[in-house]
């Protein structure tokens, strides 16, 4: 695994785009996805329409990823 952030395509709402997010935040994403019963893509999406317009994807998404793990008290 890499420390470094890397860019990972999403589709959202039909428009194809990526995120640069670091390996270990990708695959937290990915898991909370599936736990979830969630593509991707639609949890994307939903993180996307609910971000403020200063705030970049990726880190709506880093957020997102730590406030899940942080609320699990893992």
């Amino acid at each position: 695994m890499s420390d470094r952030p890397r860019k990972h395509s999403l589709t959202l709402r039909g428009h194809r785009t990526s995120v640069s997010l670091e390996d270990d935040f990708w695959h937290a994403f990915r898991a909370i996805a599936a736990e979830n019963n969630r593509p991707i893509n639609d949890l994307a999406a939903e993180i996307d329409a609910e971000r403020t317009p200063e705030t970049g994807l990726a880190t709506a998404i880093r957020l997102y990823v730590f406030r899940a793990v942080r609320d699990k008290k893992v």
